[in-house]
């Protein structure tokens, strides 16, 4: 089911203004499609900042905020018709929660970058207010949105590769190698300082990814969990790599490893899932090719935009096979779902399921656990922290 746009659908932006790395990424990403654009923001904690950007992306004045509470005090005093139909919030990670949570009281729909927010209460609180408004809202892991990652999530739940036994994640990165937080980088200021980032470092900005992308590949819930953080930067108050030993219901195991100190890489994302019928590995780095080891058969090298794929992995390719997507199209495929479910809602429909797929609240609250698990277990003297 596709439904007609009436219009395009109206947002707003919570942070991502000058300098911001991810709220451009958003913005190209929403932008893609055509199906919504940016109306209203609050793009800096800053307010000279916040409206200096908002100049530089063309908002009219009297949308063009200092802060948030102002962004939400001027959408509920207009008429509904003008409202926004959606707030994407991308923020450090300390105003997650309260810009959220008082959006959605507000009955507002909220795309929030991830991790969710810093403690369990907090996601518990996220996930009942959300219940209680029956609004949207999505949590941007955004590599579920790469074609071979649902056609992984294909092959695992249609039983092609039979039970899961193990499962290996890793997510590696070198930028933070050095105290670039000293420098005057921004991005690595706030991720190392715990008043901004939570209790968590590179296990909260790209561990939790590593978690949901094992969640939404396998469908595994995580029994109990066996970590070790550390900061092998000197002098950096937060983890800044991180290795554990998964145990998942039902027996399979797993390896978990986040670092963001191995010099030289990049964006180093790969998952390995094994099962008693066979293997797939897929890297965020060659994100168009899904490696296949049938028990039966040769290896296959499953390609993005191929007739062949199911059906959720051919939704979500944008281009013929050989012609490269990447990053800002799985993003986009991301806020694709968000859009097809508030369209549907709209409509007073319900929204096609492979459409409107994309990851929920729950999904965001489920990592903000899993950050809590993994501290937990780090300071622990006990071998394994039970979830």
């Amino acid at each position: 089911m596709t439904l007609p746009p009436s219009r395009k659908l109206r947002y707003a932006m919570v942070g991502g203004g000058r300098d911001a790395f991810i709220g451009a990424v958003h913005r190209k990403a929403i932008a893609l499609d055509g199906q919504a654009e940016l109306v209203a923001g609050a793009l800096s904690a800053s307010a000279e900042k916040a409206k200096a950007s908002g100049r530089e992306l063309w908002l009219a004045d009297e949308r063009n905020h200092g802060d948030w509470q102002a962004l939400l005090d001027d959408e509920l005093k207009r008429p509904a018709e003008e409202r926004i139909d959606f707030v994407s919030i991308v923020t450090p990670n300390h105003l997650h929660f309260p810009v959220a949570q008082a959006f959605v009281d507000a009955g507002f729909h909220v795309v929030c970058d991830k991790p969710l927010v810093h403690t369990g209460a907090q996601a518990d609180a996220l996930v009942a207010a959300v219940a209680r408004q029956g609004t949207v809202f999505a949590v941007t892991y955004n590599y579920t949105g790469y074609p071979m990652v649902r056609e992984a999530r294909h092959l695992v739940t249609s039983g092609r590769l039979g039970e899961v036994r193990k499962v290996v994640v890793e997510y590696n990165q070198g930028w933070l190698a050095t105290r670039l937080e000293q420098d005057g980088n921004k991005q690595a200021a706030w991720r190392s300082d715990p008043a901004r980032s939570g209790a968590a470092g590179a296990i909260g900005d790209i561990g939790s990814h590593a978690e949901n992308l094992v969640a939404t590949v396998t469908g595994l819930e995580i029994e109990s969990l066996c970590a070790d953080l550390s900061a092998l930067v000197p002098g950096r108050p937060l983890d800044d790599d991180g290795s554990m030993l998964l145990r998942f219901k039902g027996g399979a195991r797993g390896v978990l490893v986040a670092s963001q100190v191995n010099t030289g890489l990049e964006n180093d994302l790969r998952l390995r899932v094994s099962g008693t019928l066979g293997t797939l590995v897929w890297r965020q780095e060659q994100p168009s090719e899904l490696l296949h080891w049938p028990h039966d058969g040769p290896m296959r090298v499953l390609t993005r935009g191929s007739p062949w794929l199911g059906e959720s992995a051919r939704r979500a390719s944008r281009l013929p096979s050989g012609h490269p997507e990447g990053f800002i199209e799985a993003f986009a495929n991301v806020y694709g779902g968000v859009v097809a479910d508030l369209r549907a809602r709209l409509a007073g429909l319900q929204a096609d399921a492979l459409e409107a797929d994309y990851p929920r609240v729950e999904d965001g609250a489920r990592g903000v656990r899993f950050i809590e698990r993994v501290v937990a277990s780090s300071r622990s003297e006990a071998k394994w922290t039970a979830w």
